[in-house]
Parts: C-alpha cells; sequence; structure tokens
C-alpha cells in the first residue's frame, strides 16, 4: 500500500507522535544502514574524507545510546536481508570502543526476537543491555496500521516510547527503583510480560556506579561536556589572554622553535560569564 504520510514515521495508529519530527537529521538510510557501515561508525574507523554527519565523534564523557529492532535470533539481529550481526560481533564492537575511549556509558537496547542473547556477551565496564525478550522468546508487534498495511511498532518500543514521551531533561527518574525489596528497572517495568506478551532482560553487572544511581536521561537527553582548562595556540591577532610563552635556546634544551605562543579559555570571558 502507498504510504499516505511520506517523510514521517509513526509508532502509533491511534495517536500519532512523527518521530522524524523537525529537528532529526536520517545520517544513514535504506541500504546504507548495513553491519559494516555500523561498525565503522561506531569504532570511528571512517575515511578522513567523510562528513561530520556520517561520523559519531564521542569520547570518554559521552553517553551512548544503542537501539536495535528487526528480526533476530538467539545470538544475531538482522540488518536488511542477508546481513546479521551477531552478539560476539557486538561485544567486541563495544570493547573496541571501550579501548579508544569512545563513550562513558552505554545503553544498548535490542528489540526483537530472542532479543536478550545481543547483550549476553558484551564484557566491556559501563554497559546496560536491556532486551525485549529471553532466549527462546519471541517479540510482538503491537497494532495494525490499515492505512499503510503494516504493523507500525513492536510492543516493548510502543511503551518504551509512551514512557519517554512524558520525561523532561530535568527528570529523575533512574534506571532501576526499588519495589518492596525487589528492584525493578523503570525500563522494564513499563512493559509487563502482560503487556510485551514476552519476558524483558536486562543486565546491569558492568556498570561501575550503583544502577539506582543512574537517571534514564542520561541516554535520553543530550548534553554537552565542556573541558575547562585553557589552550596553547600560536599567538596572532588575539586580546583574550596576556599569558605569553616564547621558547628559545636560552629556555629549553631543545631545538629553538620560531613561534610565540598564547594561551587562550575556551570561551572569552564575556561568553563564559553568559
Amino acid at each position: 500500500m502507498r504510504n499516505p504520510r511520506p517523510g514521517t514515521v509513526y509508532q502509533s495508529a491511534y495517536n500519532p507522535i512523527d518521530l522524524y519530527g523537525d529537528d532529526i537529521e536520517v545520517d544513514y538510510r535504506g541500504y546504507e544502514v548495513t553491519v559494516e557501515n555500523f561498525i565503522r561508525v561506531v569504532t570511528g574507523r571512517l575515511p578522513p574524507s567523510a562528513p561530520a554527519s556520517k561520523k559519531l565523534n564521542t569520547d570518554q564523557y559521552s553517553n551512548i545510546l544503542i537501539y536495535m529492532t528487526g528480526h533476530g535470533g538467539n545470538g544475531f539481529l538482522k540488518f536488511q536481508d542477508d546481513n546479521e550481526l551477531s552478539s560476539v560481533e557486538l561485544a567486541d564492537v563495544v570493547n573496541q570502543m571501550w579501548l579508544r575511549r569512545r563513550y562513558n556509558e552505554m545503553l544498548i537496547i535490542t528489540d526483537s526476537c530472542q532479543a536478550e542473547s545481543m547483550g549476553s556477551q558484551v564484557y566491556s565496564p559501563n554497559v546496560i543491555t536491556i532486551g525485549s525478550s529471553k532466549v527462546g522468546e519471541d517479540s510482538f508487534a503491537h497494532h495494525f496500521d490499515s492505512t499503510i498495511g503494516v504493523f507500525v511498532a513492536d510492543r516493548y518500543s510502543y511503551y518504551a516510547l509512551q514512557f519517554l514521551e512524558k520525561l523532561t531533561h530535568e527528570s529523575r527518574q533512574n534506571i532501576v527503583e526499588f519495589v518492596s525489596v525487589r528492584s525493578i528497572p523503570i525500563l522494564l517495568k513499563l512493559c509487563s510480560f502482560d503487556m510485551c506478551k514476552s519476558t524483558v532482560k536486562f543486565r546491569t553487572d558492568l556498570l561501575v556506579r550503583e544502577p539506582h544511581d543512574v537517571l534514564v536521561t542520561d541516554f535520553f537527553s543530550s548534553t554537552h561536556h565542556i573541558e575547562s582548562g585553557s589552550y596553547l595556540l600560536p599567538s596572532g591577532d588575539t586580546n583574550l589572554t596576556n599569558e605569553v610563552y616564547t621558547e628559545n635556546a636560552s629556555t629549553s634544551n631543545k631545538p629553538i622553535i620560531d613561534h610565540t605562543w598564547t594561551y587562550v579559555q575556551p570561551f572569552p570571558a564575556e561568553l563564559a560569564s553568559l
């Protein structure tokens, strides 16, 4: 059937929320979405000529959310019809990211059949994994949209979005809340077996800090890290600081460097105080 609303993506036929919105940029689409491209993007192994929009420019201060949905099985998730990402490959990719200091903490959500298996091999620090179904279980779609002739959302993703739409960047809900003597992760509690028709599974054993200290908005809200300090730059026409350092033979055993260097603050004082 023809899509009556091209350029939009909805997760509900009843109360449609356009997931593209006005500020969403899709950097990889269609047949660009491959296992190879996924691995190259998250590990930073792209050619220098790749545009900035195609790169994941993260560092050791970055919290990363990886959300994957589609057809899966025990130990794999399908990309397109003939491409698969295995749980072992995913674990290796995450470890490469850790060794390259490309993340601080990471949340991996998989919504597929036997989704638990995709996080089972991960061993790197500071990773939370959530799967919409345990090994041996199927994951199910939520409802059918007759206008386009397809199911528009899987059950776990449907209820997760309902929960997340109620949050703001100031929300204090954490990944884990304590109920009686049991801890029930919020992202699991939002989709019980009666709602999801599958058993949502999770891992928090790789976290360094306590799970209840991890806020949901640590992954679903954008913030930017600005490292304090100053930067040593070749001096030019700048009045940002009067601290000057010149290296020559009388002050250093190094070869003479015919440059004057200036310590420059990351932001001018008048901007930093705004």
